[in-house]
């Protein structure tokens, strides 16, 4: 819904603000010339009310209300896609801001500035002369808006789609290496640039290794989901007593500790895939089973690192290859909430 409203507000936004440029803007031409025939005004407020359209006013609080309206639903509502919402954003910016800049800046302005429209203009004090050519010839409220924020939306879209893009980690399912409340980079070039929304791959970079810590979207679901890419393609695996095997050799892990100590119920056993070393907990008290599978082509296994306390792979199934977001790679801030401060101790590498 959040998204609809979205669409539905931008269109209205597009086709308000034409409408103003077109018909608006021809009704301020065809007064402010009519004033300068009949050298209808003295000063400069009473120029104002015979030329500026009532309309422009109310529709542009119109076009304000509803963004205010998408707004209060993203806040409500909590479904809608941040990414959609950045492309829609910049391009609606874009659109408005290049019409306005190419096809209806050179035109209005020329009018204020020629004939007996410039003339008349010159009657009135130098600071209202100014003014009165900024307001008649200058931009209007929502091409204003658009071209000021199209540069700054241009270049978080291009950080966040091709670069990289913050996540907050929501659950423990990565615990010991990423914890509630943990900030996280994600790096989106390393498996190559992909469209945004879309999530079409236009430029192959790299391909996902064993031991990654993988933003992606499970099959099924739109949330961001943050797991350890365990398997690849074609791989097969074991889980046998909290045992992970993959292509018949067990995966090296050392017991690290247990904890607490006096009746531990969590081990911390470090696993070592090669390329990577990092810690996972098992919890005594859990057994979910074993299992053995083989990676389809095309697909990722995800584990996370916190084994028994995890919504991955082994319930909702193996990660497609187009539902990759990219691979995280540093904590630069901790917060947990409004209750707490933030907190930068655990800024560093994600291993």
């Amino acid at each position: 819904m959040v998204n609809l409203i979205l669409l539905f507000v931008a269109a209205v936004s597009l086709c308000v603000w034409l409408l103003q440029e077109v018909k608006g803007r021809r009704q301020i031409h065809t007064a402010l010339q009519w004033c300068a025939e009949k050298k209808t005004a003295s000063d400069a407020g009473s120029l104002r009310q015979q030329v500026l359209p009532a309309w422009l006013e109310w529709s542009y609080r119109l076009v304000a209300l509803l963004w205010l309206v998408w707004v209060v639903s993203v806040v409500m509502v909590k479904d809608g896609d941040f990414a959609l919402a950045l492309v829609v954003l910049t391009a609606l910016a874009g659109v408005i801001a290049g019409l306005d800049r190419f096809v209806f800046e050179k035109a209005r302005q020329a009018f204020v500035e020629a004939g007996n429209v410039a003339v008349y203009i010159t009657y009135f004090v130098k600071q209202e002369q100014d003014s009165l050519k900024r307001e008649f010839g200058g931009m209007l409220p929502i091409a204003e808006n658009a071209r000021s924020f199209f540069p700054v939306l241009l270049v978080v879209l291009v950080l966040r789609s091709f670069v990289v893009e913050p996540f907050q980690i929501p659950s423990a399912s990565m615990v010991p290496s990423l914890e509630v409340g943990d900030y996280i980079l994600v790096n989106k070039f390393n498996y190559g640039l992909r469209l945004p929304v879309a999530g079409n791959k236009i430029l192959e970079v790299g391909e996902p290794k064993r031991g990654d810590v993988m933003v992606f979207f499970p099959p099924g679901d739109s949330r961001y989901f943050i797991k350890r890419v365990v398997g690849l393609p074609g791989d097969e695996l074991r889980y046998v007593n909290k045992k992970l095997y993959v292509n018949g050799e067990l995966v090296p892990h050392t017991l690290v500790a247990e904890v607490p100590p006096l009746q531990p119920v969590t081990q911390v056993i470090r696993e070592d895939f090669g390329n990577v070393d990092h810690l996972i907990h098992h919890d005594k008290r859990i057994y979910r089973g074993d299992f053995v599978t083989t990676v389809q082509p095309g697909h990722y296994f995800m584990m996370g690192d916190n084994r028994d306390n995890s919504s991955d792979s082994r319930v909702w199934g193996q990660v497609p290859e187009e539902n990759i977001v990219g691979q995280a790679f540093a904590i630069w801030m901790h917060w947990r909430g409004l209750s707490q401060l933030p907190s930068f101790d655990r800024v560093g590498r994600i291993r």
